[in-house]
């Protein structure tokens, strides 16, 4: 068990590259002030830096990064509606600002696709009983729109939640450690990877990456209802991943991980 949990978490912390990358850089950039260089924009320089070096090391493929790329994209759009629609704010000046939001925050969702693909390709996962696309795309566009049509209409995300449970109920996700196969449903592990990433948010808004309306105040902790968001959000996210590696198989290629 000792060696399994060691395996585990070197593989684990090996994947968190890019995101733990983040995180001390918003700790680093609120303790060293560079004069004519806003915090965002260090930030932006240090986020191209990483991923720069992540693809020249050989830690991520090119692949995985046209993958990171398409998240970055997303997650800047999600990010130029939601601060418009006020749900949160960057409060900070900087020269690399879009319509109020720094194109730095578009990494923040762009690590969390690193994570995954590091994760799949280091732990060798496989998906037992994975729904056809059929399913799986329209549902993947359904959650991602509904963050943008709630503001105007009926709020689905529990609806988009119980689909969740009842689509991926058979579906399991096996892993390598220590040349050993583990397995756990689907379903558990998109509330794991949920949980801790709404941790992260808690960690992040502390350290000022962003700022939500109860928050202009002082730090708090995030509403916990925001934890539903980051779990519709990383299924989103391992849909994209899921599909494009499934396509990548059928294709004749040798993905990361195979299907079965």
């Amino acid at each position: 068990m000792i060696l399994f949990f060691l395996h585990f978490g070197y593989q684990e912390a090996m994947s968190c590259l890019f995101p733990v990358f983040i995180f001390l850089s918003l700790g680093l950039s609120k303790l060293i002030i560079i004069p004519g260089l806003p915090r965002y924009d260090l930030l932006l320089l240090l986020c191209l830096g990483m991923q720069v070096f992540m693809v020249k090391s050989g830690l991520e493929t090119r692949d995985e990064l046209k993958v990171i790329t398409v998240f970055h994209l997303i997650g800047l759009l999600l990010e130029l509606f939601k601060t418009h629609m006020g749900s949160w704010s960057y409060p900070e000046d900087a020269y690399s600002k879009l319509w109020g939001v720094p194109l730095y925050s578009g990494f923040m969702y762009a690590s969390v696709a690193s994570y995954l693909c590091q994760a799949w390709r280091r732990l060798g996962i496989t998906l037992i009983g994975w729904p056809r696309a059929i399913w799986t795309v329209p549902l993947g566009m359904a959650i991602y729109f509904n963050f943008f049509t709630h503001h105007y209409i009926w709020d689905i995300r529990w609806w988009l939640i119980l689909a969740v449970f009842i689509l991926f109920w058979r579906t399991r996700l096996t892993f390598i450690v220590n040349r050993e196969t583990y397995g756990m449903p689907l379903n558990l592990g998109f509330f794991l990877v949920g949980f801790f990433i709404y941790l992260a948010e808690n960690i992040a808004t502390f350290l000022g990456a962003w700022q939500y309306p109860d928050q202009s105040a002082g730090w708090q902790l995030v509403h916990f209802s925001k934890l539903s968001s980051w779990y519709l959000l990383i299924i989103v996210s391992f849909i994209i991943v899921a599909q494009l590696k499934h396509v990548k198989a059928n294709q004749g290629f040798r993905p990361p991980a195979s299907f079965r």
